[in-house]
């Protein structure tokens, strides 16, 4: 089965954002799950984290299995289980069954994180994968940009139980796309040498890897970052700020607009100045932007306007950093991709969790500690970025892309 350049993106993107559709969906509904189930903000908010932190667990197995299995068999598992929890989450009747559901849940979708990854690099490296890897993005900005909308339609028409029946159908639908629209990208003679020990060896040699660790935390930081808002955000602007659940919607889909639009100069940009010099530049501007919102924050500036305006920029740097970063890590391990991305993932995923636990306990529901997160996130990414990158400018990677 041959699939076009775009077309690849197109699936790729589309069961990527499976699991994300479940978080973005779902963050509107966060004020009314507390109300419903007579749950304080931090258990609201403690059934988001199961989910995350089911997404960094699972992602550290599916990622070996794919080596030794092939990819499509994962996914296949890990959209039946997402589907499953689904329903059982639409029913769940108090918010401790929730929580646990959402773990569940997690485990299914993180299937859909880390195989698309380590299809894009069975098929492509430099900057074809950083093209490859931006309209990915393109597809997976579906998400962000649309679910917060339809989840507080749906929340404001239907009550919030019918966001788990929505994210159940769009399980469904991935599960006709896999079967119908991606070959299988890792052939089984690629296979042979892929095992339980082969994998453990690998992790080894991944966690021995200065430089790829340091490349995963400058996009583990840039992400939390981002994990930061989508814990608090929906306490923040509608019961600090009080914006609707569908004014909050578009308020978030404007920042998920910057992230995603940018990112599709990375194919561009990577080309012209390569992807070392491309990262080195926009985590600046990242950590430069989220770190003035800080410092106005403090000043006693609390404008939603401001503060909406200036994140608008600042995830569009971030929107460079990321794909850029994920090439980057990946680049010098093509035969154990699906590894490769699985720690990649898990380490991004636990360090959002970790990001967003502290945020929660800091909340006071103001925006402070929320943009606090943030820019502490930023300027650790940045950190990393000096360390890492340090004398990398002219390296292989970036001649190659």
């Amino acid at each position: 089965m041959k699939t076009s350049f775009f077309g690849t993106a197109l699936v790729l993107g589309l069961l990527s954002a499976i699991g994300p559709f479940a978080i973005d969906m779902y963050l509107p509904a966060l004020p009314s799950i507390g109300q419903s189930l007579g749950a304080s903000m931090g258990a609201v908010q403690a059934s988001l984290m199961a989910f995350f932190i089911a997404l960094g667990i699972g992602q550290i197995i599916y990622g070996p299995v794919s080596d030794m299995v092939g990819r499509k068999a994962p996914l296949y598992f890990g959209l039946v289980l997402f589907a499953v929890a689904s329903v059982g989450c639409a029913l769940a009747p108090d918010i401790h069954t929730l929580v646990v559901l959402r773990f569940i849940q997690g485990l299914g979708a993180c299937a859909g994180m880390v195989v698309p990854r380590a299809v894009v690099r069975d098929l492509h490296t430099g900057h074809d994968a950083a093209r490859l890897m931006s309209l990915l993005m393109l597809v997976f900005s579906v998400s962000p940009i649309l679910a917060p909308l339809a989840g507080s339609v749906l929340i404001e028409t239907v009550g919030w139980r019918s966001v788990f029946w929505a994210v159940t159908v769009a399980a469904v639908l991935g599960l006709i796309l896999l079967a119908t629209s991606l070959p299988e990208t890792r052939p089984a003679e690629e296979r042979v040498n892929s095992s339980v020990g082969s994998a453990l060896a690998a992790y080894g040699v991944l966690l021995r890897d200065k430089h790829f660790l340091g490349l995963v935390f400058i996009g583990a930081f840039g992400i939390s970052s981002f994990f930061a808002y989508l814990a608090n955000s929906s306490f923040v602007l509608i019961d600090h700020y009080g914006l609707t659940p569908r004014q909050y919607s578009i308020a978030f889909a404007a920042n998920a607009a910057s992230f995603i639009g940018i990112s599709q100069f990375t194919g561009k940009l990577s080309a012209k100045f390569g992807l070392v010099r491309l990262v080195k530049f926009a985590v600046v501007g990242y950590a430069a932007m989220m770190t003035l919102l800080l410092a106005v924050n403090l000043a006693g500036v609390e404008r939603l306007d401001v503060m909406i305006a200036m994140m608008f920029i600042g995830y569009g740097f971030l929107g460079l950093v990321v794909p850029t970063t994920a090439v980057l890590a990946l680049e010098e391990h093509g035969e154990i991709a699906g590894t490769a991305s699985a720690l990649m993932g898990t380490l991004q995923f636990v360090t959002g969790a970790v990001v967003m636990a502290v945020t929660g306990v800091l909340a006071d529901g103001t925006a402070r500690p929320m943009i606090a997160g943030i820019a502490g996130s930023a300027i650790v990414a940045f950190v990393f970025a000096r360390i890492t990158l340090r004398g990398h400018g002219h390296s292989k990677e970036a001649q190659h892309a």
